[in-house]
């Protein structure tokens, strides 16, 4: 992972709604360190901006990020985070504290390529549908891909891609798969165009006649 994320932190004793109201005005976003063991979760606080100026960056929801507490720092990954419904406003963030030796499990963006240079599309004039964005996956913190990339170079017309058929970094696995071959659901996929869709009808109704 060549992207880095390092946030300073300061601890928060006042706790409760009201308590994080007031941060939110004082430009301040509440949060939560957990997990661990046998160590306890810490209230702390981060700078609203520069949270939301990290969000805007893929990479954030899928690193490991430094977080500066006084004179140490703990690495931790983002778990959760709140949002107004209508603002551009992070109203709180559960981070998980990481440890090199302890898989984590956590959701990893898709990328589609080559869904242009797909013989489905180019060449039969399929539209592709995306059935899932991202997949949840475990693996160490070494190991956590930023992304993982969907090829549809080869994909036809009603073909698809399923979870199984994806390429995974070392050491790292789809959580779904471990659960039975039921949940190797289709990731992407290729269906007739419209025009195509609309020729076949034609073509029914005339055997009809």
């Amino acid at each position: 992972m060549s992207v880095s994320f390092s946030l300073e932190a300061e601890p928060r004793e006042d706790l409760g709604k009201g308590a994080s109201r007031r941060l939110r005005r004082a430009g301040k976003v509440p949060a939560i360190l957990y997990g661990g063991t046998g160590r306890d979760p810490m209230p702390i606080m981060l700078d609203h901006n520069v949270i939301l100026h990290n969000t805007e960056d893929e990479a954030f929801y899928t690193h490991i990020l430094e977080v500066k507490i006084g004179g140490r720092v703990e690495r931790a990954v983002l778990r959760d985070m709140q949002r107004h419904p209508a603002k551009p406003v992070i109203l709180h963030l559960d981070l998980l504290r990481v440890s090199e030796d302890h898989e984590l499990q956590v959701r990893v963006p898709l990328h589609f390529i080559n869904e242009e240079a797909a013989p489905g599309v180019k060449q039969e004039g399929g539209a592709v549908s995306h059935h899932l964005t991202e997949v949840e996956v475990k693996c160490l913190p070494s190991n956590m891909p930023e992304f993982i990339e969907v090829d549809l170079s080869g994909l036809h017309v009603n073909q698809s891609i399923k979870l199984s058929d994806l390429k995974l970094p070392e050491g790292v696995a789809i959580i779904a798969l471990t659960h039975g071959a039921e949940y190797d659901v289709p990731v992407v996929s290729i269906h007739p165009g419209r025009g195509a869709a609309e020729e076949g009808e034609e073509e029914g109704e005339v055997s009809e006649e």
